[in-house]
């Protein structure tokens, strides 16, 4: 028998918090991918692109770790009336996400190739 999650109801035909759920867990297999690419230029760029596996790894950790917090906080600020943005998980992902692409970009044009 799989394991029932409890997700409280909220009256919110359009689901609009599980949907938004779905979205953060689409931003993490990316994140996933991501380290996987980059887990392709080790042979190739040495330690540095490790470092970049290592971030991108550790961004869909956050994410995937503090995904049910989310949820039921838009939960509870649908149930509520009020439901202010996240704007810190918002902006930390898209800082991360800015941060990796410059990091990426400078390994491919700046670093040598590893013998």
């Amino acid at each position: 028998m799989p394991l029932q999650q409890h997700i409280p109801t909220h009256g919110d035909d359009g689901l609009q918090p599980e949907r938004t759920d779905l979205a953060w867990g689409r931003t993490t297999l990316s994140m996933v991918m991501a380290a996987a690419v980059f887990l392709r230029w080790l042979p190739h760029h040495g330690w540095f692109a490790g470092t970049l596996v290592a971030a991108a790894v550790v961004t869909a950790a956050a994410i995937q770790v503090t995904r049910k917090r989310r949820l039921h906080g838009a939960i509870r600020g649908i149930q509520q009336g009020h439901m202010p943005p996240d704007t810190a998980s918002t902006a930390a992902v898209a800082a991360s996400v800015i941060i990796l692409a410059l990091l990426g970009i400078y390994t491919v044009v700046f670093l040598p190739l590893v013998p």
